[in-house]
């Protein structure tokens, strides 16, 4: 028999039944997850997470080392499997007592880091062994980039966020970064020029510069009318009113933690509220995309309902930050603008709807 051929047969799947305990027991665990640690517990410091983070990177590193060079008898390679495991669990709990006082925002954040240590490490481990037992002489070579994929996974446990509130205020930035992303779409849109309508007195910082964003030099598209064009660039000042005030909701949550001075437990008691707040910022951002869609398909109810969830996505924000002992001038001015562009294009539907109504008893008549 080969060599190749007795690696083939080593262990005879003797492995692959020790490592799935295993994983079922890590599984179990991330299951356990879902929901955060009760309140009465002791809150486990994110930093011992990540301190646990280098541990499991340390023994990913052993792990690879192990598994890709000359390898050792099947006890030694069990030995390894279960080294390991055993300080992934530990990592687990740590992640969940750190969970203590977790709004679901920073929950969300902690158990997605968890989940992205625990998958690069079954990847690790599943290629490993069926590396071993299938005789792979390749081993040496693809089993070190998985282990790369561990180190880069605890590697970002440190860019979690600490606080309800700076997962909040990370979250919020996102919702920046794809309505900027809707706004850029929209502005390559054939209306012709930029919308009559200033959006707002407050500024937006595009990430590309206005030469690119700009939709003055386009042709205008021949299917649609007049009327839609107008519609179309009022959607695009709603948006871009949005963006505007959500960026200004940012503001206002990033000053509230800097009143904190930064620090675990301010502003913890305020936690329902910052995640109302975000709820209404995520349910702005998903009208407007339904805005974004009607463009082309332009359907009066569709947007008049959009439109409807948009204000009370304001009055909710603008109750919000009233709960949260907040009354900042440019974020009220933002919403202010928001709204007025929302009359706009609330005013010019119905015109639209009236004109139809009126031309088809034209028709009739």
């Amino acid at each position: 028999m080969s060599k190749k051929g007795g690696n083939k047969t080593a262990g005879g799947g003797e492995l692959s039944r020790f490592l799935q305990p295993h994983l079922q027991t890590i599984t179990d665990t991330v299951q356990m997850m879902t929901e955060a640690a009760p309140a009465g517990l002791e809150r486990t410091e994110w930093s011992e997470v990540v301190a646990l983070g280098d541990v499991v990177s340390r023994q990913a590193t052993v792990a690879g080392m192990v598994w890709s060079g000359d390898l050792p008898g099947v006890e030694t390679l069990k030995e390894n499997i279960a080294a390991y495991f055993n300080v992934l669990q530990g990592f687990l709990l740590a992640c969940h007592g750190s969970t203590v006082g977790a709004g679901p925002t920073l929950h969300k954040y902690i158990t997605s880091s968890a989940k992205g240590v625990v998958d690069s490490s079954f990847s690790l481990f599943k290629l490993a062994v069926s590396a071993y037992e299938s005789g792979n002489p390749d081993r040496k070579t693809i089993i070190p980039p998985v282990t790369g994929t561990v180190w880069e996974a605890c590697l970002a446990l440190k860019k979690v966020p600490t606080t309800n509130c700076i997962a909040i205020g990370r979250a919020m930035t996102q919702i920046c970064v794809c309505l900027k992303d809707v706004l850029r779409e929209m502005k390559e849109l054939p209306v012709g020029d930029n919308p009559p309508e200033k959006s707002s007195s407050v500024e937006v910082d595009m990430a590309c510069s206005d030469k690119d964003e700009s939709s003055s030099d386009v042709e205008v598209d021949d299917d649609l009318t007049e009327e839609e064009i107008a519609i179309a660039r009022l959607i695009i000042a709603v948006t871009s009113d949005s963006l505007v005030a959500v960026k200004e909701t940012v503001r206002f949550v990033s000053s509230l933690l800097k009143s904190s001075g930064n620090q675990r437990g301010a502003n913890e008691d305020k936690v329902e509220s910052m995640e109302n707040l975000l709820s209404c910022c995520n349910d702005i951002a998903d009208q407007v995309n339904e805005l974004g869609a009607c463009v082309y398909a332009q359907d009066p109810s569709e947007m008049k309902s959009a439109i409807k969830r948009l204000y009370n996505g304001i009055n909710g924000m603008c109750k919000e930050i009233g709960d949260l002992g907040g009354s900042p001038e440019s974020t009220f001015a933002a919403f202010g603008g928001f709204e007025k562009s929302l009359g706009a294009l609330e005013e010019e539907i119905a015109k639209d709807v009236a004109n139809e109504m009126k031309n088809l008893a034209i028709s009739q008549s």
